[in-house]
């Protein structure tokens, strides 16, 4: 199993509020070792050709400069670690749309997902890739309180 790359506690909590601030959109963003880069979620603009159907609230995509500037910092001296990114039912999980859109992987990186309600921030979870598996699995789990 892969061991999860180190979140700290600010870096946790910098998500947290990232989720809590955008709700009801899903939140979207990447860390590297020491910070954290807040994206804006294009899915509700229709600027994701592959999921067309869903909203901001059930779905979220990187584009255009922020991708393009994701892409570019692997080659930084911090390059991205973790995409993260909330589902506003409560859970975190790596959905099956979360699966196709990451598979292969096409970026070596971790996900964080975090789960939150209208209530408030419910858990968190982090996923890396299997290739024994060929699907990303949970590495860890944060449960957290509304």
């Amino acid at each position: 199993m892969t061991a999860p790359h180190p979140i700290s506690d600010v870096l946790l909590a910098q998500v947290y509020a990232h989720a809590r601030a955008t709700f009801p959109a899903e939140c979207c963003g990447y860390l590297t070792a020491t910070s954290i880069v807040r994206c804006r979620n294009a899915q509700g603009d229709g600027e994701h050709p592959l999921v067309p159907a869903r909203g901001d609230d059930t779905g979220f995509v990187i584009a255009g400069a922020e991708l393009l500037a994701f892409a570019r910092a692997f080659d930084a001296a911090e390059p991205p670690l973790v995409v993260y990114h909330s589902h506003t039912n409560g859970r975190a999980y790596f959905s099956t749309v979360d699966q196709a859109m990451a598979e292969g992987p096409a970026y070596a990186v971790q996900h964080l997902v975090v789960g939150l309600t209208a209530a408030g921030l419910t858990e968190a979870a982090q996923f890396a890739w299997s290739a024994a598996e060929r699907a990303y699995v949970e590495i860890a789990r944060w449960r957290l309180a509304p």
